[in-house]
């Protein structure tokens, strides 16, 4: 395929190891640049050494956690050296093996990806389906498309990963939503929703957007699609024509229930679940709105792929969420501990908080802020709050936000060089907090200033809960 054709692969992490197997083989020259004692080549430093590195190159595969402004990939691009995602590699892998290709279903946005992936791919298999969910989740993409016996793909993709994808064209896309997010990676707001965007490029059959979110909207709307794909749109109201949405406490299919030649398809619907049929997602007597939302978008996909409308509420209600997702610790002297270190955003962190009632909630929140601004968030939710608790290396963000919008909040910061972070966070909170309030860990930053990832921060906010009891 590529015999003649020489390769680098920057980064040596999961995505590099599992570029590299893939193109093993497969192409004229293999060259791994990362700073790993396994890797042919250091990282460079500098445009110069960059410029050695990159000599004879033809191709280079990045990993996603390398920003565009490295030198590596400046250099690369000043040279006309094309650069691919590990999804552009994956996706002209496709087929490659002598197999037929599977589908791809693609998720995107900046809040719900691997829940929607997770319902899509439990949708998928009601619907008979050989499926799996890729991507950010499970295996990597790149391995995904070399196995024999898959029929679809539930694809969970960062804006990391679209940024050098190029040529991919999914069956069909949903962006869930865009909120200020990694903007020091992207240089700013509309290179970051300008690569959200990229997951509608030459969709298939839908493009799949949030009625509430204007964003995403104008996203598909600029898309350029194939011929016949159409805008869906989900929304937690009535749906309109061509739309998924609620109605009571039914998820309505306004979109795929009937062929477009069929004259009753203006006046009718069809039922795709019932708020019960998510049920084991929430504690209180309803589903959270984000969950409906997530829930909608990942059958608005399996309907477009064709999946049968009985799987849909079949799949949702065997789906299984990973964990620290609003998950519920403990109760501990009738306070409730809840654990969303996922929520390494603004913008998930307000959907976590608006999840419990008024002055009920004590927030811990903090660690790399990623260039965004905290003050919309605590604005929008001060009211929620009973006390803060600050952690993370990057505290001046929520502070000032906190200070300015929730200036009647008690707040305790734990000192950063602390060895027991979670630890002291959890006490601190235990002592604002009254029976019937909810000790909620969702930080609205990463986690890599004092946690390996968000898993471990969650796992050391449960392991200081237990100790609390």
């Amino acid at each position: 395929m590529w015999a003649d054709t020489r390769f680098a692969v920057a980064g040596y992490g999961l995505t590099g190891r599992a570029v590299a197997k893939a193109l093993a083989g497969r192409v004229g020259l293999l060259r791994v640049i990362a700073d790993d004692p396994e890797a042919d080549f250091p990282m460079p430093d500098d445009d110069a050494s960059a410029q050695v590195v990159l000599t004879g190159i033809d191709v280079l595969v990045t990993s996603p956690g390398i920003p565009p402004s490295s030198s590596l990939l400046t250099q690369a691009a000043a040279t006309g050296i094309p650069i691919w995602s590990e999804v552009e590699l994956a996706w002209r892998l496709r087929g490659s093996n002598g197999h037929a290709a599977a589908k791809w279903l693609v998720v995107t946005g900046t809040n719900g990806k691997t829940t929607t992936v997770g319902m899509l791919e439990s949708i998928l298999i009601a619907g008979g389906e050989r499926a799996r969910a890729v991507g950010n989740v499970g295996p990597s993409l790149v391995e995904a498309v070399l196995e024999p016996d898959l029929d679809v793909l539930a694809i969970e993709l960062s804006s990391f990963q679209l940024h050098y994808t190029q040529t991919m064209t999914a069956q069909a896309a949903a962006l869930l939503n865009v909120a200020a997010d990694h903007l020091d990676w992207h240089g700013g707001f509309e290179n970051y929703a300008a690569d959200k965007g990229k997951v509608f490029s030459g969709v298939e059959i839908a493009g799949i957007y949030n009625v509430a979110d204007p964003i995403t909207e104008r996203l598909i709307a600029e898309a350029d699609v194939a011929p016949g794909a159409r805008a869906v749109g989900f929304t937690l109201d009535i749906p309109q024509r061509g739309m998924v949405g609620v109605v009571d406490d039914l998820l309505i299919d306004r979109a795929f229930h009937l062929p477009f030649s069929q004259y009753q398809r203006e006046r009718s619907a069809d039922e795709l679940a019932t708020f019960a049929d998510l049920a084991h997602l929430s504690d209180g007597p309803k589903p959270a709105p984000h969950i409906v939302a997530n829930a909608l978008a990942a059958a608005a996909l399996a309907r477009a792929h064709g999946t049968p409308l009985e799987a849909v509420a079949e799949g949702l209600r065997r789906y299984n969420p990973p964990g620290h997702r609003i998950a519920k610790v403990a109760t501990v002297k009738g306070v409730t501990y809840v654990d969303d270190s996922k929520a390494t955003n603004a913008h998930a962190a307000a959907a976590s908080l608006q999840a419990f009632p008024p002055g009920t909630v004590v927030w811990i929140a903090g660690g790399l802020a990623k260039g965004a601004n905290m003050s919309d968030l605590v604005k929008e939710n001060a009211a929620r709050m009973r006390g803060a608790v600050v952690i993370g290396k990057d505290q001046i963000p929520f502070m000032e936000a906190l200070t300015q919008h929730a200036p009647n909040v008690p707040i305790i910061q734990i000192d950063p060089r602390e060895n027991s972070i979670m630890e002291s966070a959890v006490t601190a909170a235990a002592k604002l907090a009254q029976p019937g309030d909810t000790v909620l860990l969702a930080p609205a930053g990463a986690s890599q200033d004092q946690f390996v990832s968000y898993a471990e921060r969650g796992e050391a906010f449960c392991a200081a809960v237990k100790d609390l009891r």
